[in-house]
């Protein structure tokens, strides 16, 4: 992996559900509208990342846990405590906002089933598809193990984020990062990135919000860290994430080694078989003369 390697914290904690993120991945990618609208049932009109939602800001509402601490309000953040009684304002009913974006995972499944080369790993550690190079066979859906990459229905070719691939080359920041008014999007250096967080936590959590935790930061985890993660105020499963993903290919390499050593112990055995019958043979021939 590159020493350069780049990526995005997002600080949920100071998301506001604008949708700029979105706005710019969509403008500056070009990518088509994906037939969603607002139902009136939640302001969530994308759903899920998808071929064409690079972006995903998700909105979650939720009742007040007890006994928790919410967060002091910023310039710019949200009331996470608002939106519950008839009285304005300190209801029993709270906001949780996230933008979510391909993990750009360090050890990527999507990467490692791609039979085409379309899905390679950039200078920047970032993950790539080359669109002129896909084939369609969407192996590498099925293989992710956040459910990021999709197969455009249109022509069955794969889309993901790219992480502003042609910007980055540029020395400019991506556009989802640059268009956020609150920083929740940041984006550098995955090491700088990291401690930048590990600092939140721990300040927040002296200003007694002890939910406060880090997802998809560590190296040792089931993908070896996210190229992008996350600061969360609850679980990974009240964003939509999984608690514990693990790339789908790990067990790859102990597979090929179980099915060589099958190999050879069906190899040895038919060479057994063949000599037990060949010394037998022999035995006959003795015998008849």
């Amino acid at each position: 992996m590159t020493e350069d390697r780049v990526g995005f914290f997002t600080d949920t904690s100071v998301c506001i559900g604008c949708k700029a993120c979105e706005v710019a991945c969509k403008e500056w990618n070009a990518i088509p509208e994906d037939g969603l609208s607002l139902t009136g049932m939640s302001y969530d009109n994308t759903g899920a990342l998808g071929a064409s939602t690079w972006r995903h800001v998700a909105f979650i509402e939720q009742p007040r846990p007890d006994g928790r601490t919410e967060l002091p309000l910023v310039d710019g953040a949200p009331d996470h405590g608002d939106g519950g009684g008839d009285d304005g304002g300190g209801g029993d009913l709270r906001w949780l906002m996230s933008s979510d974006v391909c993990k750009h995972c360090t050890h990527a499944a999507c990467l490692d089933v791609c039979p085409t080369g379309a899905l390679f790993r950039t200078e920047f550690g970032t993950v790539v598809v080359q669109e002129d190079i896909c084939n369609g066979c969407g192996y590498c859906v099925p293989a992710c193990p956040y459910g990021v990459i999709e197969q455009r229905p249109s022509d069955g070719r794969v889309f993901k984020c790219t992480l502003c691939y042609d910007r980055l080359g540029a020395g400019q920041e991506p556009a989802c990062a640059k268009a956020c008014p609150t920083e929740s999007i940041q984006f550098g250096p995955l090491d700088e990135l990291r401690e930048r967080a590990a600092l939140r936590v721990d300040q927040l959590h002296e200003q007694g919000v002890t939910d406060a935790r880090l997802y998809g930061h560590d190296p040792d985890d089931g993908v070896g860290g996210d190229g992008a993660f996350f600061l969360l105020l609850d679980e990974p499963e009240v964003y939509g994430l999984p608690p514990a993903p693990v790339v789908t290919t790990r067990d790859l390499p102990a597979m090929w080694k179980h099915a060589g050593v099958a190999a050879l112990s069906l190899l040895g055995g038919a060479a057994a078989c063949f000599a037990a019958a060949a010394a037998a043979g022999r035995a006959a021939g003795r015998g008849v003369r």
